[in-house]
């Protein structure tokens, strides 16, 4: 899979399997989803002020029957954690999309601590994280985790670690 492309294909593979509501709040490494959405008249596509917010509406989305895809950065992670018991207590499944920081190649160190913090937070809040590092496993791994969230009612994150991403200069 093409570096450059293996987003478009994220994002059209995402539709393809009914994902038709995309919450965000606006992250360099979501770009191409975010302007994907944003221009596709086929799936509504919503900002957030705050991560936590896209918790409720994909919560909601599940009550209406739709399929709801939650992209944030790894520092988003943190605002969610109470919204997150939510989505353990009421036991709906969310899928969220993850562009990682403070792992390999960071070089800002206020990225470092929640960055190390995402999966023990996500597995302490009963989300799976599915990490991917290369172009090649993007659409596998984001299968896994829609097959565990939409069929096996499992809240799942696909972390989209700076290997794939590519690490940003301080």
């Amino acid at each position: 899979m093409d570096e450059l492309r293996w987003q478009d294909e994220l994002y059209d593979f995402l539709k393809q399997q009914g994902v038709t509501l995309f919450t965000y709040v606006p992250d360099a490494g979501h770009r191409i989803l975010i302007d994907r959405s944003l221009a596709d008249p086929d799936v509504n596509s919503i900002a957030l002020t705050t991560e936590e917010e896209g918790v409720g509406v994909a919560a909601g989305a599940h009550l209406g029957g739709k399929r709801a895809a939650l992209l944030m950065q790894s520092s988003g992670v943190g605002n969610c954690v109470n919204f997150f018991s939510l989505v353990k207590g009421g036991n709906f499944p969310i899928f969220s999309i993850i562009s990682m920081r403070g792992d390999f190649g960071e070089g800002n160190p206020w990225q470092m601590p929640m960055g190390e913090a995402v999966e023990p937070v996500m597995s302490a809040m009963g989300i799976r994280s599915l990490r991917v590092d290369r172009p090649q496993d993007v659409i596998s791994t984001t299968n896994a985790a829609l097959t565990q969230t939409f069929q096996s009612n499992q809240s799942t994150a696909v972390l989209l670690t700076q290997k794939l991403l590519g690490a940003k200069a301080f």
